[in-house]
């Protein structure tokens, strides 16, 4: 079964289509080729990429698109093209309807201070513990250096 925030985006390409809204169908259509690449590169073939397609693999894409197109954003603001902006801050604000909730960095440093104590983790060596148990908690929610640099902290 094809996850559900593929159909969502799929149901979402349909009435972009219905609309006549361009922009948006483009961004969509992008994105939901980014999903099928990376279904591909996990293996899978052209008559599995539905099924082999997860919510989490959607964050995954939907959580490097947008880092990738912060980093164009800061490419284009010291570049000069101050009038580009608006449009990747628009693919931005579409990408963001998809992805979970962002998280608090209060939640981070609890979920950091329940895995610590379940791993017994107590100086900086264990922060890989912490990482491995964390990750796929935060993935598409918070700033991976961010997670990193208040495990540090933690660990201290």
């Amino acid at each position: 079964m094809a996850s559900a925030l593929l159909t969502r985006i799929l149901d979402d390409v349909k009435a972009s289509m219905k609309a006549h809204d361009s922009e948006t169908l483009s961004v969509l259509r992008t994105l939901h080729s980014d999903i099928k690449n990376e279904a591909m590169k996990n293996g899978a073939t052209p008559a599995q990429i539905t099924d082999s397609i997860t919510d989490e693999m959607c964050v995954d894409v939907l959580a490097k698109s947008v880092k990738q197109k912060q980093e164009a954003i800061e490419i284009l603001k010291k570049g000069g093209f101050e009038d580009k902006i608006p449009a990747e801050e628009a693919v931005i604000a579409i990408y963001k309807k998809y992805m979970p909730a962002e998280m608090t960095e209060e939640e981070v440093k609890a979920l950091i201070a329940e895995i610590k104590a379940a791993t017994g983790a107590s100086s900086p060596k264990d922060m890989g513990k912490i990482m491995k148990e964390l990750q796929p908690k935060v993935k598409g929610r918070f700033d991976g250096k961010k997670v990193s640099a208040l495990v540090q902290e933690a660990l201290k």
